[in-house]
């Protein structure tokens, strides 16, 4: 039985709130097409707080935003305003490039919690500098998988015979998997890459504990053996390995280092397009390019 690989987040704040970032890493660039993961919260908000994330641009991704609690509002310069609630999937495909907010709306501000992951999937090279599309997925659309102590919503792929709707340009797989007490499930080996999250409780993959803000990397090949020792929730996401490396600059992802240097510039330029009802906007940082 293979060792499973623990890759640990580190801390970050990002809209005033706190997030565990576990990609990239220094481990591991992408597990499949996933090139970013930050877990946000679990995060107490007082009266009047929320998540506030000015517009900001994407090129060559797309986003998948889910969340387990709270609600955050989505606008993008292609017109869109749509609420996030748990459950649900928020897939915006930046392509050649789209700018957008998040946002805790305002009649939402009353206290609460906010938790949730956002991913960001690398589109595939030919894919890179597709027109910008958004699409938004209701959490009744997705599958529920039910097996004895475990529930599964599947968000993206095909798991035990089930497929989600969720039309995504690479194969990925990206499932919610909860655990009673003692409850067990065996993983199949449906994508070469693949990792676990444990949002919450105690569980074991084969021999490895699974702790809070980790990614655990597993085998590319044979089961994987999950067993909870108390109400658990667990993340799955991988997929096919990328057909390339990414370079990763702030928000923008590409295979070529000039596809950002150009958006970097777009961006400078205000040329990725305005946001209704929003005015203010994220500058441009300075720093250097990640490593490949």
């Amino acid at each position: 039985m293979s060792e499973l690989i623990h890759i640990s987040g580190c801390a970050e704040t990002v809209g005033g709130l706190p997030i565990s970032r576990l990609l990239p890493a220094i481990q591991r660039r992408a597990v499949g097409p996933f090139v970013f993961v930050d877990h946000i919260g679990p995060a107490e908000l007082v009266p009047g707080q929320g998540l506030d994330v000015p517009p900001h641009p994407h090129i060559g991704l797309a986003t998948v935003t889910y969340l387990f609690e709270g609600i955050q509002l989505h606008r993008d310069t292609l017109g869109n305003e749509v609420l996030i609630e748990p459950g649900d999937i928020n897939l915006m495909t930046a392509g050649r490039g789209i700018a957008h907010s998040e946002r805790t709306p305002a009649d939402a501000r009353n206290g609460g919690k906010l938790h949730g992951v956002q991913t960001w999937i690398a589109l595939p090279r030919p894919l890179e500098q597709c027109s910008p599309h958004f699409e938004h997925y209701p959490e009744q659309q997705l599958p529920r998988i039910v097996r004895q102590g475990v529930q599964i919503h599947l968000l993206i792929g095909q798991l035990f015979g089930h497929i989600s709707p969720v039309a995504v340009e690479s194969p990925t797989i990206y499932a919610v998997i909860d655990l009673a007490p003692g409850a067990h499930i065996t993983l199949p080996a449906d994508y070469a890459e693949r990792a676990l999250m444990l949002i919450h409780g105690e569980a074991h993959a084969d021999n490895s504990v699974l702790g809070v803000n980790e990614l655990v990397l597993l085998p590319e090949t044979g089961e994987t053996h999950v067993t909870a020792t108390e109400a658990t929730r667990v993340l799955l996401l991988g997929g096919a390995p990328l057909d390339g490396p990414r370079t990763l600059w702030w928000n923008f992802v590409a295979s070529d280092r000039e596809l950002i240097e150009a958006a970097k510039v777009a961006w400078q330029e205000d040329r990725f397009g305005q946001i209704p009802n929003e005015t203010d906007r994220l500058p441009l940082p300075i720093k250097r390019l990640t490593a490949d």
